[in-house]
């Protein structure tokens, strides 16, 4: 084999590994999300939300010691769906499709429209004041759904088109992590975050040193994640912190064709996030009891059309123009096999948001009245979105399957 298939098999292999993991991850989120749903609305239905609502004793002081089973899966057990997305982040920016200015350019111009036009569609149907806090949660996309919709197109869909699914998705998550960080802290705590910083720093430190052991990260990790919550800042996206210090090339002495520590960690925390962790965050949230959904209140009307129609318009329509301004400009180019109306496809995979969305609908509304309309929205507005990914995916390919 020549050096360069060889090369190419390095970057290929990984790619057909992320997407078969989460077009799997999809099958399983999306059971975990039926379920939820059907247990909250069933006769059982109060023992979901007792379940949910259960406090854990811990040792840990009186802020954390009655602490609800919801609170440790979004804002502890969540962190490590963070440090892999962090991870990814650290892959794709040294040697993945991030890692070139010309190959990154077309995902990031098409997430920034991804990202702003849903938001502004959001912000002309939202209306009441009270909602406008809420303006983020259509801007994020959810890999596994998207990745796992692409996959049922994969017979007639290029690989391009899926690997700048992958690109936009992550660029995504990026822009997540920025919103989470800077729109949705509260009640900022300096000392806090100037301790978790520390930890980061020495880490940092560590890690480029000889001491370069697994146990540094064990033991930082709880001290950061305390910083974060101190700090106002979301204490899950300490894990994002902590994937970004992995280093992303081989150690020296590992061997030719060795992973980085930051690829082996990666493989090995994927499938866990992906066939439990996001499925648990799926239990813990997906459970909308929708007797208890008023559409006769014109706030909740609003927050539900707002979401559901910033994820079903305000995505594709964001992607496409933003790539074929990008596209006239010459500022990007399309990869090879994807042709301009398939970007219409990828965004309506991109208005698949659930997983981010719902996190990022926790964060913008406390009202429970306000929260459940929100997921309501959150699950329409993807559920329709994946349905217009479909038609527009077999209307997209249809000269190509009969040619």
């Amino acid at each position: 084999m020549s050096t360069r298939r060889r090369g190419l098999r390095r970057v290929v292999a990984p790619l057909e590994r992320f997407i078969e993991v989460e077009y799997a991850s999809g099958i399983v989120l999306l059971a975990a999300t039926l379920i939820a749903l059907a247990w909250a609305n069933s006769p059982f239905g109060a023992s979901y939300h007792r379940l949910r609502d259960l406090t854990v004793p811990l040792p840990f002081g009186p802020e954390l010691s009655q602490r609800s089973l919801q609170f440790w899966v979004n804002d502890g057990v969540m962190m490590i769906f963070f440090f892999v997305v962090g991870l990814e982040i650290r892959c794709e920016l040294h040697d993945g499709a991030l890692s070139e200015r010309r190959a990154a350019a077309l995902p990031l111009i098409a997430a920034i429209g991804g990202m702003l036009a849903p938001a502004l569609l959001y912000l002309a149907l939202a209306r009441d004041a009270a909602l406008l806090h809420g303006w983020a949660i259509p801007t994020a996309t959810d890999i596994a759904f998207a990745v796992g919709i692409a996959t049922l197109l994969a017979g007639s869909a290029p690989p391009a088109m899926r690997a700048l699914l992958l690109a936009l998705a992550i660029i995504d998550d990026i822009g997540a992590v920025l919103i989470i960080a800077w729109f949705y802290a509260r009640h900022i705590d300096a000392v806090s975050l100037l301790i978790a910083a520390a930890v980061l720093a020495l880490l940092w430190v560590l890690e480029r040193s000889a001491l370069r052991w697994g146990v540094n990260y064990l033991l930082g990790a709880p001290i950061v994640w305390w910083g974060f919550l101190h700090g106002g800042v979301h204490p899950a996206l300490a894990g994002v912190a902590l994937g970004l210090l992995v280093p992303p090339r081989a150690r020296p002495g590992d061997g030719p064709g060795a992973q980085s520590p930051a690829a082996r960690l990666e493989r090995w925390f994927h499938p866990w996030v992906a066939y439990a962790l996001m499925p648990l965050f799926a239990l813990a949230n997906a459970g909308i009891d929708l007797a208890g959904v008023s559409l006769d209140e014109p706030a909740t009307r609003h927050l539900i059309a707002a979401i559901g129609a910033a994820l079903l318009l305000g995505k594709p329509l964001g992607i496409w123009l933003a790539t074929r301004i990008g596209l006239s400009l010459k500022w990007c180019r399309l990869p090879a096999g994807t042709t301009p109306r398939e970007l219409l496809v990828i965004g309506a995979l991109g208005g698949i948001g659930f997983t981010m969305s719902i996190f990022i609908a926790n964060l913008a509304f406390t009202d429970p009245a306000r929260l459940t309309a929100a997921k309501l929205g959150v699950l329409v507005g993807s559920a329709a979105a994946a349905i217009a990914a479909l038609l527009l995916g077999r209307l997209a390919t249809a000269p190509r399957d009969s040619g």
